[in-house]
């Protein structure tokens, strides 16, 4: 079955506060599907409150991208995403995964120090709390970021969409092959992390030294042409020879590929 696609925008508050809610409001007006929060201490507001605060702004979806289960115990993290799911009245989603690269320099938040089987353990722990939580009459979608076959594995058992976790060098093939090889009982959405767009590098969505050039003459997945009529046609072409439908770029390119939100959302 081919899935509809749909579109979300990480946007961290890097500006005032006025200028952000606006920011959001446009976000949401352009018919993005979700708006997003990264997870990253001491450089902007936690995640759980600032989006409420947007949902409260819009009538759009939020969620994060996403939770690093080394920062807060399980418990912590399921609490807050049903929390999230009913104040939002079932519009937040819940992006998880094991950290980024360089987690373990927010030790002195007072977490211990996890090789990745007890982070994903971690994973596996908020989603069964989180699901115990909604009960029968709530389900609030959970997103993961993957990459090995251990984490793939639990993903195909509990998420409803997957992305899979890559370093903005990783070749086309590679990415592509572990999205093509993903197996699941289960119908789950394949989701692309985009944090190129055009020469742009989003805060948050990889690293400021990026090589563009090099990116674009790798065929990379971790760009998009900033031109609205090149980027639907990759866009549609990566739905078609991998299977991606959920696309996520950063808010910098958000008015500049409305467009394309436009034309394909729900196509």
């Amino acid at each position: 079955m081919t899935r509809p696609f749909r579109f979300g925008v990480v946007a961290p508050i890097l500006t005032d506060l006025p200028s952000w809610r606006e920011r959001v409001r446009r976000i949401a007006a352009s018919g993005y599907s979700t708006l997003l929060m990264p997870d990253v201490p001491h450089w902007q507001p936690a995640p759980a409150p600032a989006l409420a605060f947007a949902a409260a702004q819009a009538d759009v979806r939020v969620g994060t991208w996403v939770y690093a289960s080394p920062l807060r115990p399980a418990w912590s993290m399921a609490w807050e995403a049903h929390s999230l799911s009913l104040l939002t009245e079932g519009r937040f989603e819940m992006g998880i995964g094991t950290g980024r690269p360089g987690i373990e320099d927010e030790r002195e938040l007072g977490m211990p120090q996890a090789p990745p089987r007890e982070r994903l353990a971690v994973v596996r722990q908020t989603v069964t709390r989180l699901r115990e939580l909604d009960g029968p009459e709530r389900h609030t979608p959970v997103v993961m970021a993957v990459r090995g076959p251990k984490a793939q594995a639990l993903a195909a058992e509990v998420a409803d969409t997957v992305t899979f976790a890559a370093m903005p060098s990783d070749a086309r093939a590679k990415i592509a092959g572990m999205a093509r090889g993903f197996r699941s009982a289960r119908d789950v959405e394949l989701a692309l992390h985009v944090p190129v767009v055009g020469d742009d590098v989003a805060p948050f969505m990889a690293p400021p030294d990026v090589d563009t050039a090099a990116l674009r003459e790798a065929d990379s997945l971790a760009i998009l042409p900033d031109d609205p009529v090149a980027a639907a046609e990759e866009i549609q072409r990566r739905r078609e020879e991998i299977g991606y439908s959920y696309f996520i770029w950063g808010a910098d390119a958000a008015e500049r590929l409305a467009p394309v939100v436009a034309e394909l959302s729900g196509r």
